[in-house]
């Protein structure tokens, strides 16, 4: 979330020269430039006069996608936090579960191979010819 918030900050202070650059008859100063492109990147709109060039519109609507796009960014991340703080305990039972099977089918493979280990035993055991001699 900070690198988004920087760069918007980064923004902000680049369309504030951009527009002091491109709508001299709208916005006369840096500061002034700079209250523009903060009244659009929150969204709330105009403060005076729309752009009256190309260049000061494409900002315009560069600095409300931004805007919009920030204000998603922050809410996903807030929801985030609050919806892991719901999970963490579910998520704990599940891996207890994982570890607790995967542990059943170590203890049952071992017991497979043992029972593989005594059947293999058996069938040398009684196709030996040298124990069909003896008895």
């Amino acid at each position: 979330m900070w690198p988004a918030v920087f760069g918007t900050l980064v923004v902000i202070a680049l369309s504030a020269a951009a527009a002091a650059a491109t709508e001299t008859n709208t916005v006369h100063t840096y500061w002034r430039g700079l209250w523009w492109s903060i009244a659009l990147i929150t969204t709330v709109g105009f403060i005076g006069e729309p752009p009256s060039t190309a260049a000061g519109a494409v900002l315009s609507v560069l600095l409300m996608v931004v805007g919009f796009l920030l204000l998603a960014l922050v809410s996903a991340s807030l929801a985030a936090l609050f919806v892991g703080d719901e999970e963490r305990p579910r998520d704990a039972r599940e891996e207890a579960a994982e570890r607790a099977t995967l542990a059943s089918l170590d203890r049952l493979e071992a017991r497979l191979a043992a029972v593989e280990s005594l059947l293999s035993q058996r069938s040398d055991d009684v196709s030996d010819p040298a124990s069909d001699a003896v008895s």
